[in-house]
């Protein structure tokens, strides 16, 4: 034993003092009575890749060991960590704190114990010690050596040097080389170092604290961070792995997240040999349970991913340690397992009270010399985080870069990356948990009820966060410039459209350039300061800013088209009274409701005395009552399809009326095409249900507005219910018509039965190589145009292959061309080609898909290949459609009417940015609909300019007021990147974006970050392309 005892220790190497008795168990218990007996020696791999031997008795629960661990460390966050093996059967599972270890582990001497982190929290901010933060930090570490953490080449030389900072200390080229050549942090990591570097000597003064805070706030938000991937596969056999996080069941393919089961959906789960069973709770708009069954490779193997979903469950969502079950009198059911140890409330709750001596430690594994401690001002007491205030970090694991700016910190920088592919975003759990149900862990025949706990003052004991943004594959979007979207192309199409032209930024007019507009920082710090910070208050005001924009969305029909219809007997009387009698009762009933909003929300900013004499601080009951009373207007909700089939219909008949039409879009007013007004009180209720779903998420059971705003959703999602179907076929519909507006060639476009899936640009070849096409998927044809050179700007359809027996086949090789493929039709076969292979898969899943679908059809479509280009060629003479441009200069002599047509619609921004877009990305952009104040900064000064914003259709829409019935200038966000400023940018403001495309920069600032975060998550919603599994979890990804 002597020698042990002159062996270094985990916690010699850490600097640390003597054991001080800390253990992991709640303040004022003590640790269960050790039961005697043969003691055994257990070997322990520590996080810094050095082993330990722990003697314990034969007999004692796995919670001794931890709890020995811990007091070894002198670790007062233990929680978050546990003990894996390998067990007898070569499954790594975790160490069982209530069975004896000699129950667990068959050969003790013979297996060597990780110690690893178990539970990772959706914010490293709560992690309050600071060698807490530390032991994390060496788990990212491991993780990325051992390829567990994946994450593209910018993300990778990021963390690498923090790692870097924190081990040899400030930047030296030669000492930089050096470590580097000796410590392999990842594989391949030669190709990185320079890169790895060039971040190092940003790092400079960085303490190995912070280096660690800086290295935990970039991995939160990859992908794969704190990821364990479970093999398993679905009903239909597709191989899958399976993940549990804080927010519930992942689903991955490959390392691609493509579904999520919040906790809060879960109800119950279960294992019945080889299958994991997860029933979810019944949907509010169906009656019935959804279960999703998975099979994995054994029962072992299920059941040990069951008892980690257990756990991750009663860790992050419980109030305390569940109570073991009373035992059987006569035949057990199921399972005993149960979590043991203390909740992530319970060791929040813990550390806050101060309920622990705090250690001081030197990282002497660290080369630096001189190493500041954290220490924590009395006023700080609640957190040990690194003083400066990291504001937003985000990035998507193996796509995307992760960008990262720290206001105050050393490192602000944001990140590109290489290939173009800008970061995407996506909302990360911040906020604090509800009581929203119970989830049921069972194994084959028992139902175990583990109570969710309520934990709305997780956000109290939080660090305070700006932005929680992080990642999918890609912003599928791109850019254009319309000076309130009525010029004609050649004068709308802006920055950038071609390589050789560029123009004025769409935000420069004499108008938006008006200084009166700017407000000063001492005028925006008594604004923040005067009004609320709840975020039920921001919610309310969402209301608010949107219901403005849905008013003057009403007033384009009821007002601005009446007039114009008015002074033309061009449409029938019928017609008249058809849309007016359904549009004008909606804008007065929402007129009324609008002022009632307005009236909560000065009461509730205090700026009458009227808020002295009553709770107004509460919105749920006024959109109960108006929801209520909307019901009433269901009837004129009906109408809107019959308004919109028969306004086509008339146009169809009457070329008056079409011309009519046709000016009164090319209006200032009508800034998005005619028919999508038509929609939008079906849209409008689709955003009340979303509100109100995060009221209710936000909202604890206990508050006074819960009851009213959960009712008010049940009654809007009962509404939404009813005229969803009727919306989607809608929405098909309009989206048909608006194409045949952009297309020259076509008559019978929108014949019953035929859906709108993908239109984007492709390069096709043909005689003289690769020309640029654009491509039209439908769910029977793909048809192929080109862009005529004429006033219409409109799409010449020179070609169309039926899907019905089509194939489609890879082709790079063949022909030499990057992301090349062929689609080979019963007649026809094309070659072409994809700006990308993101792009190229987009292309090739659905038009699989859209195969699939014409198989189960009759066969082509008659009519609509009638008034195509006929076909003469024989399928001998050539497998590849060999097309010429002197072809289509014959044509062009031919067209149609030339009338003026937008140059701005979704087609030619397509057309421009050569990327796609799909009817699922049109679905989620409908449903992801913003509007209200934005600052935005002045080119070349400090200044911050008040624009009034409308987010909608993949665009930013800018207006100087509210109030204004037109857009001053228009942003089309397709193609755009969407980062946060980097330190070298000058931007000291909190809540800035940044928008930008090739030399094209914007910088917009939001009022909070409750405001901050919905700009980038409708921002990102809408623009993110979907593919084809996506839309099988559209429902699911509205929870997040």
């Amino acid at each position: 034993m002597g020698e042990v005892e002159q062996k270094p220790t985990a916690g010699s190497r850490l600097g640390v003092q003597e054991n001080a008795g800390i253990s992991t168990l709640e303040h004022g218990q003590k640790l269960p009575v050790t039961p005697t007996g043969k003691l055994i020696s257990i070997k322990i791999q520590m996080l810094d890749d050095m082993q330990e031997a722990f003697e314990v008795p034969q007999r004692a629960p796995g919670k001794v060991l931890l709890d020995a661990v811990c007091n070894h460390l002198n670790l007062v966050e233990g929680d978050y960590f546990g003990l894996e093996f390998l067990d007898h059967k070569k499954i790594m599972v975790w160490l069982d704190l209530l069975k004896p270890i000699v129950k667990q582990i068959r050969r003790p001497k013979h297996v060597v114990l990780k110690f690893v982190v178990k539970f990772f929290p959706p914010d490293h901010a709560q992690l309050q010690e600071e060698l807490t933060r530390y032991l994390f930090a060496l788990q990212v570490k491991q993780d990325l050596a051992q390829g567990r953490l994946t994450c593209n080449d910018t993300s990778a030389a990021l963390l690498i040097s923090h790692i870097v900072q924190s081990e040899i200390g400030d930047f030296d080229e030669t000492i930089d080389r050096e470590h580097l050549a000796k410590n392999k942090y990842i594989p391949q990591q030669e190709a990185l170092e320079d890169k790895i570097m060039e971040f190092h000597c940003t790092h400079i003064g960085q303490t190995p604290a912070e280096s660690d805070f800086q290295l935990l706030e970039i991995a939160r938000r990859l992908e794969m961070y704190g990821i364990r991937l479970h093999p398993a596969k679905d009903r239909e056999g597709t191989k899958i792995n399976l993940a549990v996080a804080h927010t519930g069941i992942l689903v991955f393919q490959g390392h691609t997240k493509i579904n999520a089961f919040n906790w809060a959906k879960v109800r119950k789960l279960s294992f019945k040999r080889k299958r994991f069973l997860i029933k979810l709770r019944p949907d509010v708009n169906s009656s019935f349970q959804d279960t999703l069954e998975f099979l994995m490779a054994s029962r072992d193997f299920c059941k040990a991913f069951w008892k980690i979903c257990v756990e991750h469950h009663a860790f992050f969502r419980l109030f305390e340690e569940p109570k073991p079950k009373p035992k059987p009198v006569l035949f057990t059911r199921g399972s005993s397992f149960r979590f043991s140890g203390r909740t992530q409330k319970q060791v929040l709750d813990y550390v806050k009270e101060g309920g622990h001596k705090k250690v001081q430690f030197e990282r002497k594994h660290s080369k630096i010399h001189s190493i500041r401690s954290l220490t924590v001002k009395p006023s700080e007491q609640h957190s040990e985080v690194p003083k400066q205030s990291c504001s937003f970090t985000y990035g998507d694991g193996a796509d995307s870069p992760v960008v990262q700016s720290c206001q105050r910190g050393k490192e602000l920088k944001a990140l590109v990356e290489d290939g173009g592919t800008s970061p995407s975003l996506k909302k990360s759990p911040k906020e604090g948990r509800r009581l929203d149900g119970a989830v049921m862990a069972t194994t084959e025949e028992e139902e175990d009820v583990v109570k969710d706990r309520s934990q709305h003052n997780r956000s109290q004991t939080q660090q305070p966060s700006t932005g929680s943004l992080a990642g999918s594959p890609h912003l599928s979007e791109l850019s254009i410039n319309s000076q309130g979207g009525t010029a004609v192309a050649n004068m709308t199409l802006s920055p950038n459209l071609s390589p050789d032209n560029r123009q004025a930024s769409p935000l420069v007019s004499p108008l938006l350039n008006d200084q009166t507009g700017v407000r000063t920082d001492d005028e925006e710090e008594v604004r923040r300061k005067r009004f609320p910070t709840d975020k039920a208050y921001f919610i309310a005001k969402e209301v608010s800013t949107t219901e403005r924009t849905y008013l003057k969305d009403l007033e384009v029909i009821t007002s601005w088209f009446q007039s114009t219809v008015s002074k033309d007997d061009c449409m029938p009387e019928a017609l008249k009274n058809l849309i007016f009698s359904s549009f004008e009762p909606l804008h007065k009933f929402h007129t009324n409701f609008l002022k009632e909003i307005e009236q909560r929300l000065a009461l509730w900013e205090g700026r009458s005395h009227a808020h002295l004499k009553g709770d107004y601080q509460r919105i749920g009951d006024v959109m109960l009552k108006n929801i209520q009373s909307m019901k009433q207007l269901t009837i004129h909700l009906w109408k809107h399809s019959e308004v919109l089939v028969e306004l086509e219909n008339a146009i169809k008949n009457s070329r008056k009326l079409e011309t009519l039409c046709r000016d009164f879009e090319l209006q200032k007013v009508c800034y998005l095409p005619l028919n999508t007004f038509l929609l939008r009180p079906l849209h409008r209720l689709m955003h009340y249900k979303q509100i109100m779903e995060r009221l209710c998420k936000h909202y604890p059971p206990n508050n006074v507005d819960f009851r009213d705003s959960r009712a008010a959703l049940a009654e809007i999602s009962e509404m939404v219910a009813q005229l969803h179907s009727s919306m989607l076929k809608m929405e098909n519909f309009q989206k048909l018509h608006e194409l045949k507006k952009d297309l020259i060639g076509i008559d019978n476009l929108v014949v019953p039965g035929r859906e709108f899936i993908r239109l984007g640009s492709l390069s096709k070849l043909s005689g003289k190589g690769l020309q640029q096409r654009m491509f039209f998927l439908f769910n029977d044809v793909l048809m192929y145009t080109s862009r005529g050179l004429t006033s219409s700007n409109q799409f010449k359809v020179h070609g169309q292959l039926l899907l019905y027996g089509m194939m489609i086949e890879e082709s790079e090789e063949e022909w030499g061309v990057p992301h090349c493929f062929t689609l080979r039709g019963q007649q026809q076969s094309i070659v072409v080609a994809a700006s990308s292979r993101t792009e190229m898969d987009k292309w090739t899943e659905d038009i699989q898909m859209a195969i699939d679908l014409a198989e189960n059809c009759n066969g082509p479509a008659a009519e609509f290949l009638g008034s195509s280009p006929p076909d003469t060629k024989s399928p001998e003479e050539s497998t590849v459609d060999l097309e010429s441009e002197d072809d289509l200069n014959a044509s062009r002599t031919s067209l149609e009417r030339q009338a003026p047509h937008r140059g701005n619609t979704t087609v030619h921004v397509c057309w421009h940015r050569n990327t796609s877009v799909s009817m699922v990305d049109f679905s989620i952009a409908v449903e992801n609909q913003l509007s209200g104040n934005l600052l935005r900064k002045f080119k070349n000064s400090n200044g911050w300019q008040k624009l009034w914003v409308v987010f909608t259709n993949f665009c930013m829409f800018f207006y100087k007021s509210h109030q204004d019935n037109h857009p001053l200038a228009s942003l089309p966000l397709l193609g755009y990147s969407l980062t946060i400023p980097s330190e070298s940018e000058n931007i000291h403001k909190d809540y800035v974006f940044k928008l930008h495309f090739k030399s094209h920069v914007y910088y917009f600032r939001a009022e909070s970050e409750y405001t901050f975060e919905r700009w980038m998550e409708v921002i990102r919603s809408a623009t993110s392309p979907a593919s084809r599994i996506r839309v099988l979890s559209h429902e699911e990804s509205h929870v997040y």
